[in-house]
């Protein structure tokens, strides 16, 4: 492992005193009685403070490791690192704040990297008891999917391994409507979002200076959840979706999304590695269960499919040129297939499950075995197309008031030139402590 740097030892210690200080407040603390306890605080907030190790194994000669290690190729990385993440709310009669803060901080192979940035940051004021308005800094998860979300035109993108994590919101003003009934359409919430691109604000959701507008119809009919959604504007291609979530019996719920891309941009790299954008119209839709078993056993299963995805034909293309463009430099130390390369990654091939089909499933227990506290998962991704896939089975034990530990171990298995084959990593394994206050 790396030199641990002088900031890297602060942001630990500090994390380090202030789990060592919880743990002695948890200990100290005595039971006591307060009627004014009992009244609602205008100020709520908590959070969580995380240490985590990682020790990750490099697929040495595919085509990421070539992209991302070609001047220092690596067997190994093992990263250190820290979070704080503080969240709360401000309430009155007629408005609310809400906010949330991240701090991270990481020490590897390649040195010391930290971030600290507001995710949610947004002011809610309501003058009707149907009515709310929103400005600010909001995080959107638009969508019934687990692991992905088709019809999340405004979403963040989602890690599937780690689909609650929370995600950066977009600075957005925001209208709510809601109406209840007492026949067969019980509810009905119009949402309507407008979100602005300009120089340091939302500058990464697409072409600047343009103003775009979403919205979200929501209806809940006969028990069952539907919205229809949309997004128009130009710094983006329109989207139009709906999605639905019913449950079907106490224990069994089905979900599934639907999602239409109008003339949207898809960049093409060529057998010498330039690139070319073709538009075209997509659908991509999910289908899913969520099912809980008599012996407490949770199951989530998801198919996706993307249109806009990348055909196998595609993938095998681009790996290719990768792994000769990474060999490339290392024998001539000549960037100019690598850069070319990199530019294909970032801009469609490197995103996160770049194919066409997928299956996503996940099984965790709680207690099993009457062991108290104690809830081990596993959760499998797999590329439909070329059958490569990742398992990730963890453990998670939660014994000790406010403390988390997790500890997994995420396994990729593909051929050469599929798409869990050429990732970066072989395997990870990953250690986090979390404290919740």
């Amino acid at each position: 492992m790396s030199y641990v740097s002088l900031p890297a030892r602060v942001l630990l210690v500090v994390l380090c005193c202030f789990l060592s200080a919880s743990v002695t407040l948890v200990m100290a603390d005595e039971f006591n009685f307060d009627l004014e306890e009992i009244e609602k605080s205008p100020l709520n907030w908590g959070g969580y403070a995380e240490i985590k190790f990682e020790h990750i194994e490099v697929e040495q000669g595919s085509a990421f490791s070539l992209l991302n290690f070609a001047d220092k190729p690596l067997s190994t990385i093992d990263r250190l690192g820290g979070s704080l993440q503080l969240d709360g709310s401000y309430s009155q009669e007629l408005y609310s704040f809400n906010w949330l803060l991240k701090m991270t901080g990481q020490e590897d192979d390649f040195g010391w990297h930290d971030t600290i940035d507001f995710f949610t940051a947004y002011l809610n004021i309501k003058p009707l008891p149907s009515a709310t308005i929103s400005l600010g800094k909001k995080p959107y998860k638009w969508g019934k999917g687990y692991a992905w979300n088709p019809v999340g035109f405004i979403n963040r993108r989602k890690d599937p391994n780690n689909p609650d994590e929370s995600l950066e919101g977009y600075i957005t003003a925001e209208l709510d409507f809601i109406k209840s009934f007492s026949g067969r359409v019980q509810t009905v919430a119009l949402t309507t979002v407008i979100l602005p691109v300009y120089d340091e604000i939302n500058d990464d959701f697409g072409v600047q200076n343009e103003i775009n507008i979403a919205a979200k119809l929501y209806f809940l009919v006969m028990d069952t959840d539907i919205d229809l959604l949309l997004l128009t504007g130009n710094s983006r291609a329109d989207k139009y979706g709906m999605d639905f979530s019913k449950n079907l019996s106490t224990n069994f719920e089905v979900h599934g999304e639907l999602g239409w891309v109008v003339d949207g941009p898809k960049v093409i790299a060529q057998e010498d590695g330039s690139l070319s954008q073709r538009h075209e119209n997509a659908f991509s839709w999910l289908l899913g269960i969520r099912y809980l078993s008599e012996r407490d056993v949770t199951s989530i299963i998801e198919y996706y499919h993307n249109d806009a995805g990348y055909t196998e034909e595609e993938m095998e293309s681009f790996y290719r040129f990768a792994k000769n463009a990474g060999e490339d430099f290392q024998q001539t130390a000549s960037n100019l297939l690598l850069d070319r390369a990199i530019d294909a990654s970032l801009k469609g091939y490197g995103r996160p499950q770049p194919g066409r089909d997928y299956l996503y499933a996940r099984f965790s227990q709680k207690e099993p075995f009457d062991i108290l506290y104690f809830s081990p998962a596993l959760t499998a991704i797999v590329n439909l197309a070329d059958n490569s896939f990742t398992l990730s089975p963890e453990l998670i034990y939660t014994g000790f008031t406010n403390w988390e530990m997790r500890l997994r171990f995420s396994y990729l298995e593909g051929e050469s030139y599929t798409e869990y084959g050429e990732k970066q990593n072989s395997s990870k394994l990953e250690l986090r402590l979390r404290y919740f206050f």
